[in-house]
């Protein structure tokens, strides 16, 4: 995990950061292992409070790592990748490991809040979607951009998205798959606040929730969550059957090589 996350705790509050700026904390395997990492010593933590996440260097997470998506051409993980040949399995609880990177937020028994800047892209949208709260930047870029990797939103997003956003608006950004700001998202219901910093905004609400009682606040994510999501497994499963059809498909692999190639994709008509 140390080459990924970084975790310090104070006062109740953990301050997460992804630290593995270099590829704008995009999601490789060595991301997801330290996402699962640390979800776990986060609910190892008794006294915990709040938990504070966030992204080092230009941005919150730029999303699945080009050279991980690539692989998928074949339908089929490298040595050593996470497994995408049956993602239908559910191997964390209600969830498989893509989704469990993000949904591990929401069952983490505490409120968590995600500092967002740069940008959020696919994946990256996704696991800030798993925060009870979002704090952006000013200009920060958002996209549901799986469709431009031929896939669909699989880490939870499309049970997350829902209790937020417009339907239609929703299913433009996941159709589309276009970049929308900060602003936008605002207005959408995707973020919480617009501020200037939003690591030290964050920190403060985290810094004032660990000084409530914190059976209360529990009680109230508890509660939250049972009054928002409803049956997420039975979602959770419909969204891993419908990426594995994808995965490894002509069309999915023609737009992974139209990306890589840098050119216009030439996708099949459906039968």
């Amino acid at each position: 995990m140390k080459d990924r996350i970084e975790i310090a705790i104070e006062g109740g509050v953990a301050d997460v950061r992804l630290i593995h700026g270099a590829k704008m904390n995009a999601l490789d395997p060595a991301m997801f292992a330290a996402l699962v990492e640390a979800g776990a010593k986060l609910s190892a933590e008794p006294r915990l409070r709040a938990v504070v996440l966030s992204g080092d260097g230009p941005a919150f997470c730029a999303g699945i790592d080009v050279a991980f998506v690539s692989r998928f051409i074949g339908g089929k993980a490298a040595p050593g990748d996470p497994p995408i040949d049956n993602i239908a399995a559910r191997t964390h609880g209600i969830a498989n490991l893509y989704q469990h990177v993000v949904w591990l937020w929401r069952e983490l028994p505490i409120p968590v809040i995600a500092a967002v800047h740069g940008v959020a892209f696919g994946g990256g949208f996704q696991l800030a979607l798993g925060a009870d709260m979002r704090y952006l930047a000013p200009g920060t870029r958002l996209s549901i951009m799986e469709t431009k990797w031929g896939l669909v939103p699989d880490m939870a997003g499309t049970q997350l998205m829902r209790h937020l956003a417009r339907d239609d608006i929703v299913r433009e950004l996941t159709y589309t798959g276009r970049i929308f700001l900060a602003e936008e998202a605002l207005a959408y219901g995707f973020a919480t606040r617009i501020v200037v910093d939003p690591h030290a905004e964050a920190m403060k609400t985290a810094r004032e929730i660990a000084q409530k009682s914190p059976d209360a606040v529990r009680a109230a994510k508890r509660l939250f969550n049972a009054a928002r999501v409803c049956e997420p497994s039975a979602g959770l499963i419909a969204e891993a059957i419908e990426q594995q059809a994808l995965i490894g498909s002509r069309n999915q692999i023609e737009a992974v090589r139209a990306n890589l190639e840098k050119r216009a994709p030439d996708f099949a008509d459906p039968p």
